[in-house]
């Protein structure tokens, strides 16, 4: 690689260290007034499982520090989500140079569009999902058995879920920006509808706990979304085309 190609690739690395820089602080600034309320924001994302346990019993810790690392978690976890606009916004920011200048425009639409499902993903597996599977897993107590939670264990498990659905849930964004690309078409989609729900259900069993209920849980939204990719695609596709056919009127003039 000659300096002349180093260069290019130098700047992007330094842009991206930029745009890294920037969402750091904005998360760092998110976690600190966060931990300020990290005890209620722990009541609130133990009230799924605090719901369907009988009555009178608690979570435990095992470890002296345990309950320390939860509400670290907790904080860290709300500043992802109050960050989540920002960490878009850098982003686009970071791919935007690569763009048509129309396609620039779309920065708005982009970062509301991208907060408004990875943080609606993560609200569907806190109100639909938690409350559902906890219920299943604890009605496995009974007389012999007893259900004791750990609140590590349970952060574990509960983070995992929420970061794994407000992914996949960018899943339509992902197809909109690969269709204006080229790389998919909504035919190929169309066509590849059965592979991709096979890879729907192989996805959610890595995402996810090894449980049927909650990879069927995620496999679900996943397929819907992946449907309402195909509609997105077609806009895009309809979109591309439009501007192709302007820029080569352009051109002609």
């Amino acid at each position: 690689m000659d300096s002349a190609e180093k260069q290019p690739f130098l700047s992007h690395l330094e842009e991206l260290r930029k745009r890294l820089v920037v969402c750091a602080i904005g998360v760092g600034a998110g976690f600190v007034i966060a931990y300020i309320f990290a005890e209620r924001l722990f009541q609130l994302l133990v009230a799924p499982l605090k719901a369907v346990m009988p009555e009178g019993d608690q979570m435990i810790f095992t470890n002296l520090p345990e309950m320390f690392f939860a509400y670290i978690k907790v904080a860290f976890i709300a500043s992802i989500m109050a960050a989540s606009p920002l960490i878009f916004y850098q982003l686009w920011m970071f791919i935007a140079p690569g763009l048509y200048r129309k396609e620039k425009k779309m920065a708005i639409p982009f970062v509301i569009s991208s907060t408004i499902l990875f943080v609606g993903g993560a609200l569907f597996g806190y109100f639909v999902v938690f409350p559902f599977g906890f219920k299943f897993f604890i009605g496995f107590s009974n007389e012999y058995v007893k259900a004791l939670p750990s609140v590590k264990q349970y952060f574990s498990f509960s983070m995992k879920l929420l970061f794994a659905f407000g992914v996949v849930f960018e899943l339509p964004v992902i197809i909109f920006f690969l269709s204006k690309m080229g790389i998919v078409t909504p035919q190929f989609l169309s066509q590849k509808r059965k592979y991709a729900i096979l890879l729907t259900f192989a996805l959610a069993a890595i995402l996810t706990p090894p449980d049927v209920i909650t990879q069927c849980m995620m496999a679900g939204p996943l397929i819907v979304l992946y449907e309402i990719g195909i509609l997105v695609s077609r806009i895009a596709q309809k979109k591309k085309e439009g501007g192709e056919t302007v820029e080569a009127e352009a051109h002609e003039d």
